[in-house]
């Protein structure tokens, strides 16, 4: 029998290994329901074009990290063993394709993709109907099943020990903190409800991921008109 879910923001939680290692870490999640998927909008597309354009101008021919909110990601990732080779934070990974184009996959990932270039933050969408028990950011203990794709072929991989990985009560759903996400839980063209994750770090994180959390809420409503939103933030003192 699967899991029951339970309240999506309530439940949730960062384990106090995390906190040693990262004291400056802050997650805002935001609980949406009642959304509309579909392609790409008029309105997602403009939001993505925006992204580029500011992020090719805030490179100015260099590279993503050199950008402060990028280096520290690669610091956080080098901490548990990651080389920049091997895997980058989203954020980073998006900034990289400014350039030569952000990807279009569909109007509620385009949306938040674009909120991440625009605030330089990593942040991920879940669809809660693939979730089970409580969302929370771990050390990984290493095995945990993470499903993905490899060669257009479905697999189940697993994470490393020592890594820090978001995950439910089915296994991993985002490795490496915010590098990929599991399958299962992909936003897709049936989501109505979504969990949508933002990763700060830094002197400023909550602040900074507090106000990508409002700009996020605004851009997703106006495709999904009907939508409710709750927000929690999981910061050090709690």
């Amino acid at each position: 029998m699967n899991a029951p879910r339970g309240e999506p923001l309530t439940q949730a939680w960062v384990d106090p290994a995390v906190r040693i290692a990262r004291p400056d870490y802050v997650a805002v999640l935001i609980h949406a329901t009642g959304l509309q998927s579909g392609p790409t909008s008029v309105h997602s597309e403009t939001l993505l074009r925006e992204a580029q354009a500011q992020a090719v101008a805030q490179l100015a021919g260099g590279e993503p990290q050199d950008l402060s909110e990028i280096q520290q990601w690669r610091l956080a990732y080098q901490a548990f063993g990651v080389k920049p080779r091997q895997a980058r934070s989203s954020v980073e990974a998006l900034v990289r394709r400014a350039e030569a184009g952000l990807p279009r996959i569909d109007r509620l990932t385009d949306v938040y993709n674009a909120v991440s270039v625009l605030r330089l933050l990593p942040i991920g969408g879940e669809d809660l109907a693939g979730y089970e028990g409580a969302a929370r950011l771990v050390v990984a203990e290493g095995g945990e099943p993470f499903d993905t794709v490899a060669d257009g072929q479905p697999v189940v991989d697993a994470a490393e020990a020592g890594e820090i990985v978001w995950r439910d009560d089915r296994g991993v759903t985002c490795r490496r903190w915010n590098w990929r996400q599991c399958v299962r839980t992909r936003l897709g063209a049936a989501t109505t409800e979504a969990l949508f994750i933002l990763d700060g770090l830094g002197v400023d994180a909550q602040a900074v991921a507090e106000s990508a959390a409002a700009d996020l809420i605004r851009y997703l409503a106006v495709d999904s008109p009907d939508a409710e939103f709750k927000t929690r933030t999981l910061a050090n003192e709690e």
